[in-house]
């Protein structure tokens, strides 16, 4: 059984269909990257797996539990990273994600510190949310997704932003969450991140999933060389209309 199974996800806003259909599963472990141009449906998908948007039709699953029949358990296994980031902007950074732990039933541990310097925010834990750059608000959203042993972490646009070595801690935290049975959905328009930490690719245009390219198909693309995803991209996803 996959750890996280959508089903047959759709979403409207009014008469617009954001998401159209969508079936997609998870394994655990997976670190999986959702290009698509804006509006392609992308942080609506994610805001409905996080709980955060009730679909218009559709099932979502984690390990075999439906979020729309258990709403609470399935929340706390999920670290949801949305954008901007939404910090308790009069809490500490330290406070910040010993709170987020706290609702997710995982208690204060080392695992915090290791956190905290993994993404180089040790030597601001003692300020306040509100106080910090956009980059450094980028990095505790992050923590606080990961923190507290979730199953799966879902990343929107969470690693835009961030400068070259904050980018390559992010990357570091993320592969160690990945490597301890974590499943990663992230949406993102960096075609080099995607390219480089992802194994496995999910293209999404007008609400729909245009390609899902994983193991030898995936190598076998990148093996082509610089360009290839963004060809594949390019050749899927339509021109937007220029509105005069």
């Amino acid at each position: 059984m996959s750890l996280l199974e959508i089903e047959n996800l759709t979403v409207h806003y009014g008469k617009r269909v954001a998401v159209d259909d969508l079936k997609l599963s998870l394994q655990p472990g997976e670190i999986v990257a959702m290009l698509g141009p804006n509006g392609a449906g992308k942080s609506t998908t994610l805001l409905s797996v996080a709980g955060a948007l009730v679909p218009s039709s559709g099932s979502i699953r984690l390990d075999g539990t439906l979020l729309s029949e258990d709403p609470l358990k399935v929340r706390a296994r999920i670290g949801f990273a949305d954008q901007p980031p939404s910090l308790y902007d009069f809490f500490t950074v330290e406070e910040h994600l010993a709170f987020v732990a706290e609702t997710r039933g995982a208690p204060v541990s080392e695992d915090h510190a290791s956190m905290l310097a993994d993404l180089g925010l040790a030597s601001i834990a003692k300020r306040l949310c509100r106080e910090l750059s956009f980059g450094m608000r980028q990095r505790v959203g992050l923590a606080a997704a990961l923190v507290g042993g979730v199953d799966v972490v879902l990343l929107d646009e969470t690693l835009n932003g961030l400068d070259p070595r904050a980018a390559v801690r992010a990357r570091t935290a993320l592969s160690k969450a990945s490597e301890k049975g974590a499943a990663i959905l992230m949406s993102t328009h960096l075609l080099g991140i995607a390219e480089r930490l992802c194994q496995r690719i999910l293209i999404m245009d007008q609400g729909l999933l245009k390609a899902d390219v994983s193991g030898a198909e995936l190598d076998a693309l990148l093996a082509k060389g610089a360009g290839a995803v963004e060809a594949l991209y390019l050749s899927l996803v339509s021109e937007p209309e220029e509105k005069v």
